[in-house]
């Protein structure tokens, strides 16, 4: 995506009320999530061993920032890009039991994302994840628990606005639920992202079901690594995945602007069956994959939710820049500060 500067933007807020708001959306919104689905906070990594297979892939081709370690014998270390695996070892690990869970400040570096009003160098995020029983692996339970996300989301806007009555809400009361496949069959001459625009901006918000599976048109939605979302068992509406994207309305950007990936986790059978469909069963071997393979891990679900990204979108922000401190292309700055989009 390309630098936006949106028509007559004005910022709501002035740099320093912008710091205090951050910190008002980020403490409402992790500790009502944590009370809502019975999550409570862990520490997290910001870096792993290379070649355990416990950082996440993303969608399967990005690089991780990585570093030798003198004082072991220079073995190598990777920074996270998400922390989907890590987390589901530690429900084991902490003998989390079903209907309870886990969040953590998850932070990462993803140098190879294109720099724009939504993407940055720098990546912060809630990472939760939540054991569950084998019977709950269903769409249903997949709905049910991205309407909790989306009411919290809804309630902290409340909260913006009682502090802020210029900053008025702007979310639609309920998420729309369309599987991609769905999208595909409705709009078929266009891109994915064309696809998810036309649903956003109809919508609202909506959550997108079966992301990283192929589609009617031979093609994925979007890309997702095998080895965390289930994005290929067939669910009871006849279509396949229990997983998908949380994508908003930017209205100010114009934009479907997405604030969660999140899904089901994969169960043994369904890992090694997306291992085979990715050509990357080699996996296996990894530590974490053969946990998974041997049962030895509990079913979950879980994702990340941008915490830059939510405080952008309901402060009104143009650009992500506004709310988190990072590295930006000098002509990008340039033209924010033109434009009067002030980056930190």
């Amino acid at each position: 995506m390309s630098l936006i500067i949106p028509r007559q933007y004005r910022r709501k807020l002035l740099p320093e009320t912008t710091e205090v708001a951050i910190k008002m959306v980020k403490d409402a919104f992790q500790a009502t999530l944590a009370k809502e689905l019975n999550l409570r906070r862990v520490t997290a990594p910001l870096f792993l061993l290379s070649g355990t297979g416990l950082n996440d892939d993303l969608n399967g081709v990005e690089h991780a920032v990585s570093f030798e370690i003198d004082a072991m014998g220079g073995r190598k270390a990777e920074v996270v890009h998400s922390l989907a695996k890590w987390k589901r070892c530690k429900l084991e690990a902490y003998g989390i039991p079903p209907g309870y869970g886990l969040y953590t400040d998850m932070n990462a570096i993803r140098t190879f994302e294109e720099l724009d009003n939504i993407h940055s160098l720098y990546v912060d995020q809630w990472d939760w994840e939540k054991t569950i029983r084998e019977e709950d692996r269903n769409i249903g339970y997949l709905k049910e628990t991205v309407s909790t996300i989306y009411k919290v989301v809804r309630d902290v806007e409340q909260i913006v606005y009682e502090r802020f009555p210029h900053i008025t809400p702007r979310l639609p009361e309920k998420i729309v639920f369309i599987h991609a496949d769905e999208l595909a069959r409705l709009y078929p001459d266009m891109g994915s992202k064309e696809r998810e625009a036309v649903a956003a901006r109809e919508h609202g918000a909506v959550f997108i079901i079966g992301i990283g599976a192929d589609l009617c048109d031979g093609k994925p939605h979007d890309g997702r690594a095998p080895d965390y979302d289930d994005w290929s068992t067939p669910n009871e509406e006849g279509t396949l995945g229990l997983n998908g994207d949380l994508i908003l309305w930017d209205s100010i950007l114009e934009i479907p602007f997405e604030l969660s990936s999140m899904g089901i986790r994969v169960s043994p059978e369904s890992l090694r069956h997306q291992l085979s469909l990715r050509g990357a069963s080699d996996k296996e071997r990894l530590s974490f994959h053969r946990m998974l393979l041997a049962g030895q891990l509990p079913h979950s679900i879980g994702g990340g939710i941008g915490q830059s990204r939510l405080a952008m979108f309901l402060l009104h922000k143009a650009h992500i820049g506004e709310v988190q401190a990072s590295i930006w292309p000098e002509e990008q700055a340039r033209l924010c500060a033109a434009a009067g989009i002030e980056l930190l």
